[in-house]
């Protein structure tokens, strides 16, 4: 029984099409027309409540489905009238007659108008609102993808997911694809109407006249009753189809076969078919309809609502019903003493001294993002961005202090490394981020703000101008992921800050459990944890990995011992060079910004050594040289969406990126030894000096 259930909608369309061949008796007929005239009504009522396209990916198929069984009775329907008399059933007789009210011309023209009402304005409309729908989907494509990628460089999401997005995106291109060549399905179902009304029309009275040798009137009157009712009958379904056409695709795609997503999705909507139902029973007590199939239909569709709707209602109250009983077996907490009370203590005071290495303050309307308890996933987040950056980085982000403020605004929260505010930001929890584009092909209304985290012009939206802000261009992001992309580019930027002597000996002693020896020639012998220290903090504040500690370790004992902190970090980074490369290369090419021979001569020469170290002594003129060029190939990169690059050679690369960090935080300066052989690099741009200069 199953099998035959699921295979239901495979067996409808083979016996559609045996309808354009195999004469169907009129009483069967009566009954397939109000079925077909309320599955267009159901199909209607679905495109109006659900929120998105995705809700009833079916639908394109669904179209084609519809529009066969359509003109398969519309022929069963031309057979029985040329056939019959005029006589095709109750239900196309009672549409005519009450078309028409006694009076052919005026039943004519009605049946004209409702015609060129459905050809040239709803399905016209249709097919024109598909087009640029699934033009703007695919235009809106990258844009996505550049979202999700950010989102998975910044571990809001996990690989996993990100692949989820990106096939929903891509079946959501497939669907208003398909969407957009199934209007011309749409549309040509309605020149068929057409064609096969006046064929009724015109056959009728050569068959009544010529044949039957009928009075012209009486055939006149019989025939064109049976072929307005015929008319009326596929037109009113047409008419409601492409309405709901244009719907559902002003609003991507299942998994399941064509069989499960029809059942699994009609029966996720009880109250659309509750609606059909009570249409036709409403409809059966109108005089002149036909009451019995109008009755007989509709009662059944309402019996099918209300038991849908219960078993919906009653898994509702069964999950309520658990988490009620989850949230009683939690153990309730105890109640804290009270502050004045804790506080007469004075060694209670001491808990106020230590500073937590990174903590985030929000206004009380945030709080919905972070409690868990409210279905915030602030959390959540953050968690599988610590996994992410341990992967990527080598180093684990401490934990973070989570608390609500009460001198912030009600939408600010405030970012602290060390117990030192580095960044604030405010969002609204009721919109959507809307980044702006380059050339958006619209413009969406908003309250215009900046990005916190990239500075990206952006305004925020309400959410039922997000589809359209994604046709039109723009990146949409919910303001969780606002939030959490600041905080996370925040702990990016100070992680060389969150690096103590305590992280560092817990780095070490992981390394120890599967590299003793090498720990144990290295530390303290070769280098202190302090000394370890500054080099991985060095390579932290430059963006560079510390996971291979092992090979760290191993470049600082055959370096020695007391050499300058600076070139055993050099040397580090020439022995992560496989590293470095994964890290700033893109698809084995590499671009960057290059130094000429007489600047690096001039910044060689620049080099003073003092008690403190040594540092680069460059004039004023020269340095401003240097940064204006660096900053108008800058421009360069961000029209590349590149990393800045500057690459030189290893002895002055750490001091020249110690001068270019102060103008100009984003630029990387790496040393020709840092990159593999077998990466292509690709020069923008070269700095050099005027001539007097030189």
């Amino acid at each position: 029984m199953k099998r035959i259930l699921n295979n239901a909608i495979s067996l409808m369309v083979v016996v559609i099409v045996l309808f354009l061949m195999l004469p169907l008796p009129a009483p069967v007929l009566d009954v397939l027309i109000v079925v077909n005239i309320a599955l267009s009504t159901m199909i209607l009522m679905i495109t109006m409540t659900i929120s998105e396209a995705l809700e009833f990916s079916i639908f394109p198929s669904l179209l084609l489905v519809t529009t066969l069984f359509r003109l398969g009775l519309n022929v069963s329907s031309t057979r029985l009238i040329l056939s019959n008399g005029g006589q095709a059933g109750v239900v196309i007789e009672a549409f005519g007659n009450l078309i028409t009210q006694g009076n052919i011309v005026i039943g004519v023209l009605i049946f004209l108008i409702i015609v060129l009402v459905q050809f040239i304005v709803i399905t016209k409309g249709a097919e024109r609102v598909s087009e640029v729908a699934a033009r703007f989907t695919l235009d809106a494509m990258p844009g996505k993808q550049m979202a999700i990628d950010a989102d998975l460089s910044s571990g809001l999401i996990d690989e996993k997911e990100a692949r989820t997005r990106r096939y929903k995106i891509q079946k959501e291109a497939d669907f208003y694809g398909a969407m957009d060549g199934a209007t011309k399905i749409v549309k040509g179902d309605a020149i068929m109407s057409l064609i096969i009304t006046a064929i009724n029309f015109v056959a009728g009275l050569i068959i009544g006249v010529v044949q039957g040798g009928g009075d012209i009137n009486t055939v006149l009157s019989i025939y064109s009753i049976a072929t307005i009712g015929d008319g009326l009958v596929s037109q009113l379904p047409a008419l409601m189809i492409s309405t709901a056409t244009g719907m559902i695709v002003t609003r991507s795609v299942s998994d399941g076969s064509l069989n499960t997503d029809v059942i699994s999705q009609f029966k996720a909507q009880p109250r659309a078919i509750l609606s059909t139902g009570v249409i036709l029973v409403l409809l059966g007590f109108f005089p002149g309809t036909p009451t019995l199939p109008l009755l007989l239909v509709g009662g059944a569709l309402i019996g099918v609502g209300v038991v849908g709707g219960r078993s919906m209602e009653e898994a509702k109250a069964q999950e309520a019903a658990q988490q009620l009983q989850a949230e009683q077996a939690a153990p309730a907490a105890e109640a804290a003493a009270g502050e004045a009370d804790f506080y007469k203590d004075i060694s209670n005071v001491y808990s106020l001294l230590p500073v937590e290495p990174i903590e985030m303050e929000f206004g009380y309307s945030l709080i919905p993002l972070v409690d868990e308890g409210s279905g915030g996933k602030l959390i959540s987040r953050i968690v599988i961005f610590r996994r992410q950056y341990a992967q990527d980085m080598g180093f684990v982000i401490p934990s973070i202090r989570l608390h609500d403020g009460a001198a912030l605004g009600t939408n600010q929260y405030v970012v602290r490394i060390r117990g030192e505010e580095v960044a604030r930001g405010e969002i609204l929890v009721d919109y959507y981020l809307a980044l702006d584009p380059p050339n958006p092909t619209g413009e969406i209304d908003g309250i215009e703000t900046v990005e916190p985290a990239y500075g990206i012009p952006s305004r925020w939206i309400l959410p039922e101008n997000k589809e359209m802000a994604e046709i039109y261009g723009y990146t949409v992001i919910t303001p969780l992921t606002v939030m959490l992309t600041h905080l996370t580019e925040v702990i990016k930027k100070h992680a060389h800050e969150l690096l103590g002597r305590a992280e560092t000996m817990q780095l070490v002693e992981t390394l120890k459990k599967t590299e003793p020896d090498l720990v144990n020639d290295a530390i303290p012998g070769i280098i202190s944890y302090s000394g370890l220290e500054k080099i991985l903090r060095a390579l932290l504040k430059e963006g560079i990995p510390i996971r291979d500690l092992g090979l760290i370790l191993e470049a600082i004992v055959d370096v020695g011992a007391n050499r300058d902190p600076d070139f055993v970090t050099e040397q580090v980074r020439s022995r992560l060079s496989r590293t470095i490369t994964r890290r700033f290369c893109e698809n084995g090419q590499l671009r960057v910004v290059t130094l000429d021979a007489e600047v690096e001569k001039k910044i060689l020469s620049a080099l003073t050594k003092n008690d403190q170290g040594v540092y680069l002594a460059l004039g004023p003129d020269i340095m401003q040289q240097l940064m204006t060029q660096l900053g108008e190939m800058r421009k360069k990169f961000q029209e590349l969406s590149q990393t800045p690059i500057v690459l030189t050679s290893q002895v002055i690369r750490v001091y020249l990126s110690r001068m270019i960090s102060q103008f100009y935080p984003d630029y990387y300066v790496l040393a020709f030894s840092e990159i593999a052989n077998n990466v292509q690099i690709q020069a923008i741009g070269n700095v050099t000096l005027p001539a007097g200069q030189v």
